[in-house]
């Protein structure tokens, strides 16, 4: 109950207006010059203020695999909406997510989000998402990543569901290594259908990089089927 109480009238005010702040930022920022530095410092911070504020605490196993100014792409379970603060927070690594179109129209954060170069996903047809892979090679330089959500949305039950190929075809065209990573303890921060968060440790686990192996439909269905079983194995209980 004085969890409750903290969050009602000291957390949420806090938290409503770092958005606010975040957003804007974000958006300035990224038009005077230097969407990759705009686009991710600004929510990197916000994301770690979140979870401090909220008293969550976040432990973060693996960093010591991945090469410096190499881009990747990053392939987590999605448990729920502290995925976003748990991988912006403490990835430790600069990024652009790729994400559903319909996000776009959240006031300011959909704004702040195209300003900084996030990847909407558009696949009401072939030209479309050929527009995406091309977006995403241009954006993927100087050690920049990206993070797809293989589920494709957040999970009813926190446990893993299919993964689609969309991210991994991707890491194909491009010839860039898939990084699985497996999250726990979002799901019990904040169920898909909750109204209230509770206090739960997150742990962010990075797997060994998935390097080409060759290039089409057999690399991807490969490295989707060692990514699959990688976030899996990291998974505890619920």
């Amino acid at each position: 109950m004085l969890y409750k109480i903290y969050q009602a009238c000291i957390a949420l005010p806090i938290l409503l207006v770092l958005t606010l702040l975040t957003a804007l930022t974000t958006i300035i920022g990224s038009l005077v010059g230097g969407a990759h530095f705009w686009g991710y410092y600004p929510g990197k911070i916000w994301s770690q203020l979140i979870c401090h504020i909220l008293l969550i605490p976040v432990k973060v196993e693996g960093r010591e695999k991945l090469k410096t100014h190499t881009s990747y792409v990053f392939v987590p379970n999605h448990q729920g909406a502290f995925d976003i603060f748990l991988i912006y927070g403490f990835l430790g690594r600069n990024f652009k997510w790729m994400m559903k179109k319909s996000l776009r129209k959240i006031p300011f954060v959909g704004k702040a989000c195209e300003s900084a170069g996030h990847i909407f996903v558009d696949r009401t047809n072939p030209k479309k998402m050929f527009a995406t892979i091309r977006q995403a090679e241009a954006s993927l330089k100087d050690g920049v990543s990206l993070v797809v959500f293989p589920e494709g949305s957040r999970s009813q039950t926190g446990e893993l569901g299919h993964f689609k190929r969309g991210a991994f075809q991707l890491a194909d065209d491009l010839q860039l290594a898939v990084v699985p990573v497996t999250i726990n303890g979002s799901f019990n921060i904040l169920p898909r259908n909750a109204k209230w968060i509770r206090r739960h440790p997150m742990t962010l686990t990075i797997h060994e990089p998935i390097l080409p192996k060759g290039k089409g439909p057999e690399n991807v269905k490969a490295s989707m089927e060692e990514a699959f079983e990688a976030v899996k194995a990291g998974l505890k209980p619920i």
